[in-house]
């Protein structure tokens, strides 16, 4: 009985540790998943295109990168508080539309949830 319980727990822990290490996600696949938005975005610097640049994304107000002008819809959904965290970036990257009316983004999201896990690992991974 002692065994089992044990055996239990191991169990437990070791699903416990592999559910949040797909949860991080992989940046290197993220890598691969961000070049269906190198189009209109960039990641390794400030300079904006079509789109604002990512760099330093995650933790920032929505609607506040310096020199792009975003949609009344954007710019209005970070003074309302928005900022891109995990779950607010998910959503956006899910269904943009969706978690912002109105937003200029022209890009349909994300539908496989793993692509999106690693592609905000990506994101995280250029934060300056």
């Amino acid at each position: 009985m002692r065994y089992q319980v044990l055996l239990i727990g191991v169990s437990v822990a070791i699903f416990a540790a592999a559910e949040a290490g797909a949860q991080e996600g992989d940046a290197t696949a993220g890598a691969n998943v961000f070049k269906k938005c190198t189009a209109c975005h960039v990641v390794d610097s400030d300079k904006n295109k079509v789109g604002p640049s990512l760099k330093g994304v995650m933790g920032r107000t929505a609607g506040t990168h310096p020199g792009f002008k975003f949609s009344p819809a954007m710019v209005e959904a970070g003074k309302a508080g928005l900022v891109w965290d995990d779950a607010s970036m998910r959503d956006y990257l899910h269904a943009p539309k969706a978690k912002v009316k109105g937003t200029k983004m022209a890009f349909a999201g994300l539908k496989d949830d793993a692509d999106i896990t690693n592609l905000l690992a990506y994101l995280k991974q250029n934060v300056q």
